[in-house]
């Protein structure tokens, strides 16, 4: 038996805080659920999910993560609700200058579910994904 209960939020570092909560908000229409100046840090959800968007010290050298050779986050998995969702955001995605789309829409394994990928104003990569009918 688990001794656990599930996923209560995912931290995420990101390079511009501003940039990558905007697109949470403004593109996803997540939610801003709490600032803390003095890290600093935001939470942003979309009623299920929680993401905790932590400003990197550029103070330091910054270190993009490189999926292929870093242990780390791959990518984050976020569900919509049907395939037109899914095509609309690729569109509205697709006309963002600061957000790049590893592919489009498209068959996982098989279908019927689809997905696509994509790496936010930071570079972190999320999957938009429909499950199917």
């Amino acid at each position: 038996m688990a001794q656990t209960e599930g996923l209560n939020h995912l931290g995420l570092t990101v390079l511009d805080l501003e940039k990558s909560k905007n697109f949470f908000v403004d593109v996803l229409g997540w939610k801003e659920a709490g600032y803390d100046p003095t890290y600093p840090r935001t939470m942003v959800t979309d009623g299920k999910l929680k993401l905790t968007l932590w400003q990197v010290d550029k103070k330091l050298e910054v270190e993009t993560f490189d999926r292929r050779k870093n242990v780390g986050l791959h990518h984050v998995a976020i569900q919509v609700a049907t395939e037109d969702k899914l095509n609309e955001l690729h569109t509205i995605i697709s006309a963002l200058d600061d957000c790049v789309i590893e592919f489009a829409p498209e068959p996982l394994a098989g279908g019927p579910r689809k997905h696509m990928m994509i790496r936010e104003p930071s570079g972190l990569r999320i999957e938009l994904i429909w499950p199917g009918e």
